[in-house]
């Protein structure tokens, strides 16, 4: 609903009560990613691009920020390159996060809020990328990181100090989210207003056919169209994976292994006795000897909980042991000492009282060595084979740490080495267009599309049983056009539909100008000689438009004015729409509160964001941020033409 109402506004009131709302940017510090920048704030090295309060942000930092923000970028269009980021606005939004929050930081210190040191550690801790094998913070894993980014300790720290500093000023803003019935009426109006119009499709197969292209035609039509027929860069990733497989060999359990597992676990394979029971907890114990009364006397156990306001917790094939730890050893013994259909208590537990019956007994016999053999087997080679493997990455990340190449780390560990076909960043490989890519090689190819040429080889986990791929980039396919000869059919084929859409163009433009100078649409469309499908008719309210996936036709017609027409190409690129709206329906919201309450509510969602915007643009003005834009022109220069990839 909202979006509708943000893409396609054009009365004058809406404008004029609520402009700010319509130009809501969802900016990264609003979400919480305020600084976007991982850096020391000193500005000691690297070309000053924007300083606050002393406090520069070099060239240097923005060039590692820009190449980390598109490899993340790379995640979601895996065909970006440095080019389109930078044309998109990467450059300058980051210059903006950074200059927001150093504003906000510096500000924050100025009216005496400071960061603990605590906290900051609180937050490192809390990072998961810094956890390790047990889920808990992991030095040697936080280390190894910062090494891979080339960051220090004392910037990470300082970068989580900034964003903290940053969350203490900007959450109370995000959460300002009240909107006056006022504000959202005349939006809430504009969702019930009404459009009607006609549509008409010119289809590209009407102009189809012609003469066929000379080769002077293709040649021209393949160069200006070069981009179409050019493979994107590929890598070609050489790797190593280290999984059960690898050390299978070496991880089979001794019979002596077997035997003592047995033993160290024979109460596990002992023959024992499981329950099922129902317990209810009451505070009070003569309301607890009441319950117990009233279930010995034969009224179950849930209904008689229920009567006096509790819940019966059933346990189903509860052990002793697990019994007692849950409700307590007294109680435990208790269940476990009376028969099936047996009432025990009131018992005092942990909490209370508690009062049990027991549905049922069963009696798990117990195994012998034989019988538990395989069990055992199948558990210690679990371990064994992620006891190994845990011990090979630990000898590979000390390698790596000291600046060993792939086929050196493949060696010393005796492993095989692989090496992929060149692969776009989907995982394709262009030569064989058919195949599907491999989902294994992903983790690989993500990593090989993450590194740089001469960048030391990595690590990436490939499953639940700690299996890992050692990964190195082996070389790059830079992009490049297919020969001309390769693809020439591809060509033919494209300039006939290039010389029909153009054909159909002329021929839609044609009649929406007729249709502009008083025509009817059908009138032109019969006049133009065109063949199509009838024209139809459209009636709708703005509301219809779904604003996750928009109908074209619709946008257009509640962004036209009446009696007009406009084209566009329709959504299946089968051929021109035409569109003229024939009449406008304004809508009334002031009788339909629900209305009025769901567009509040929608408001009430982006405002906050509104105001964290304007709040983080005045901190920066009023804290004298200042911007060298000749020095941020020239990084994205340097960026496009040396670091493009």
């Amino acid at each position: 609903m909202l979006s509708s109402i943000r893409r396609i506004i054009y009365s004058r009131v809406g404008v004029i009560v609520t402009f700010g709302i319509l130009i809501v940017i969802a900016i990264a510090f609003a979400a919480g990613d305020v600084t976007g920048m991982a850096s020391s704030g000193g500005g000691l090295f690297g070309k000053p691009l924007a300083s606050v309060d002393g406090q520069s942000i070099t060239a240097e930092e923005l060039r590692k920020r820009a190449q980390d923000e598109l490899r993340a970028a790379r995640q979601r269009q895996p065909d970006i390159d440095m080019a389109q980021f930078v044309a998109q606005g990467g450059v300058e939004s980051l210059v903006t996060r950074a200059l927001s929050g150093l504003s906000l930081d510096t500000f924050g210190q100025d009216q005496g809020m400071r960061v603990s040191r605590a906290l900051v550690g609180s937050e490192l801790r809390n990072i998961p990328a810094f956890a390790g094998p047990t889920g808990q913070f992991d030095q040697r894993a936080y280390e190894q990181l910062l090494a891979q980014q080339g960051l220090t300790d004392a910037q990470v720290q300082a970068d989580i100090a900034r964003e903290t500093m940053a969350q203490f000023l900007m959450v109370p803003t995000v959460g300002a989210g009240q909107v006056p019935q006022q504000v959202a009426l005349p939006y809430a109006s504009l969702l019930l207003e009404r459009r009607a119009g006609q549509v008409a499709l010119i289809p590209y197969a009407a102009m189809a056919g012609g003469a066929a292209p000379s080769d002077a035609e293709i040649r021209q039509f393949y160069q200006k169209n070069v981009a179409r027929y050019t493979i994107p860069e590929r890598r070609v990733m050489r790797y190593a994976i280290v999984g059960p497989q690898q050390v299978a060999a070496s991880v089979a359990p001794s019979d002596a292994e077997i035997a003592q597992a047995y033993n160290a676990a024979r109460a596990t394979y002992a023959a024992r006795e499981q329950r099922d029971v129902a317990v209810v907890t009451v505070l009070d114990q003569k309301a607890a000897q009441a319950l117990a009364d009233k279930v010995k006397a034969g009224t179950p156990i849930a209904a008689a909980a229920r009567a006096a306001g509790l819940k019966a917790r059933t346990i189903a094939r509860a052990e002793r042991a697990a019994l007692a730890a849950q409700a307590s050893p007294a109680v435990a013994d208790a269940l476990f000492a009376a028969p099936k259909g047996g009432v025990v208590g009131p018992v005092r537990g942990a909490i209370g009282f508690v009062v049990g019956k027991v549905d049922g007994v069963t009696q798990v016999p117990g195994k012998t060595l034989a019988q538990a053999r395989d069990e055992i087997a199948a558990t210690l080679r679990t371990q064994k084979a992620n006891d190994a493997i845990g011990r090979i990455r630990d000898k590979v990340d000390d390698s790596l740490a000291d600046n060993a190449n792939i086929n050196e780390v493949v060696a010393d560990q005796k492993l095989t080495a692989q090496t992929t076909a060149p692969l776009l960043a989907t995982g394709v490989d262009p030569s064989r267009p058919a195949a599907q890519p491999d989902p294994a090689l992903a983790p690989i190819v993500q990593a090989g599309f993450a590194a740089e040429e001469g960048d030391t080889p990595t690590t990436v986990p490939l499953g639940n049983d700690g299996s890992f791929a050692i990964v190195g980039l082996d070389r790059i396919v830079r992009a490049a056009p297919i020969p001309l000869a390769q693809v020439r059919d591809k060509v033919v084929a494209d300039w006939r539909t290039d010389r029909a859409r153009t054909a159909v163009r002329a021929a839609a433009r044609t009649i929406v100008a007729k249709v502009n100078a008083g025509t009817p649409l059908a009138a032109a469309l019969a006049q133009s000689g065109v063949k199509g499908p009838p024209v139809q008719t459209v009636d709708a309210t703005r509301s219809q438009i779904d604003p996750q996936r928009p109908n074209p036709v619709l946008a257009l017609l509640f962004a036209m004015r009446p009696g007009t027409a406009r084209m566009l190409e329709s959504p299946e690129a089968q051929g021109m729409l035409i569109a003229r709206l024939e009449r406008v329906t304004p809508g009334d919201a002031a009788k339909q509160p629900a209305a009025v309450a769901a567009t509040r509510a929608d408001l009430g969602r982006v405002v906050g964001r509104e105001y964290a915007e304007q709040f983080a643009r005045a901190i920066t003005a009023f804290q004298g941020a200042r911007r060298n834009q000749g020095a941020i022109d020239q990084l994205k220069k340097d960026l496009v033409g040396g670091g493009a990839q």
